[in-house]
């Protein structure tokens, strides 16, 4: 596989809070420096070569329709291409990621919402027109990443353009496996394209306006399944079901 690899910003550690609408809970996480995609992954970078747009599409604009197991598998692809430690392993729709691994990954939702927020505590790290693009600029598709205005740490598009995969499930009581996005696409409106607003999909749905930004950075050591504000051990808490399972749920079920 040929790899363009996407340019990487170098973020220091910091605090960062967390919270879930559905439960009320809120917590706070303290991450390690990491490193974070410049921009959500292009088509060209996807692809692995600068081709030539397809009708209206640009090969500089983030790819999406991608789902989060064709993610994972490019981070995996682009780890290996590059020489580096992939950080999951795959088995069918069981995912693993080894912490200690220096490979491109998926963000921890935690990782995501503190490079978007880049130490700005509002809904958005500026104006929305002059930071994102949304509902109000009447596209069609997503524009062309690093356009509009970046945030402190440097990182364009975190908001508005593409929602973004992250590493975390998204509520494995009641969504089973789904996982987290976040950002805001093109065609959201205000109140969608906030630091704070969460979505989640299954790992093989295609979403039009889903696309993925890159992390790196051995978080943890191998022995211990927990970096950046995940657990293995939270993900099989927040799992059990206690009590009848209310209709409509697909509560996750380890191994």
């Amino acid at each position: 596989m040929d790899i363009n690899p996407p340019q990487l910003l170098s973020l220091p550690g910091g605090r960062i809070e967390l919270r879930d609408a559905r439960t009320g809970h809120t917590r706070s996480v303290d991450l390690v420096p990491f490193q974070i995609g410049k921009t959500a992954v292009t088509r060209a970078e996807f692809a692995g070569v600068e081709a030539e747009g397809a009708g209206d599409l640009s090969p500089k604009a983030p790819v999406h329709g991608i789902t989060w197991f064709e993610a994972i598998d490019w981070c995996n692809a682009a780890s290996e291409a590059e020489s580096l430690r992939p950080a999951y392993a795959r088995s069918g729709r069981s995912v693993e990621w080894n912490v200690a691994a220096n490979g491109y990954r998926l963000p921890t939702e935690a990782e995501w919402e503190y490079g978007c927020r880049a130490g700005s505590s509002g809904p958005s790290y500026g104006p929305l027109n002059e930071i994102a693009w949304t509902a109000k600029d009447g596209l069609s598709a997503p524009a062309d990443v690093g356009l509009k205005k970046p945030n402190e740490f440097g990182a364009y598009d975190m908001l508005g353009n593409v929602w973004e995969w992250c590493w975390d499930y998204a509520d494995p009581a009641r969504y089973g496996d789904y996982r987290i996005f976040r950002g805001g696409g093109w065609a959201d409106e205000a109140w969608n394209v906030r630091a704070s607003v969460r979505r989640g999909s299954a790992p093989d749905a295609i979403l039009e306006d889903v696309g993925f930004r890159v992390a790196r950075g051995a978080c943890s050591v191998p022995v211990v399944a927990s970096a950046q504000g995940w657990s293995a051990a939270s993900d099989r808490e927040r799992a059990k079901v206690r009590g009848p399972i209310p209709f409509g749920w697909t509560p996750l079920k380890f191994d």
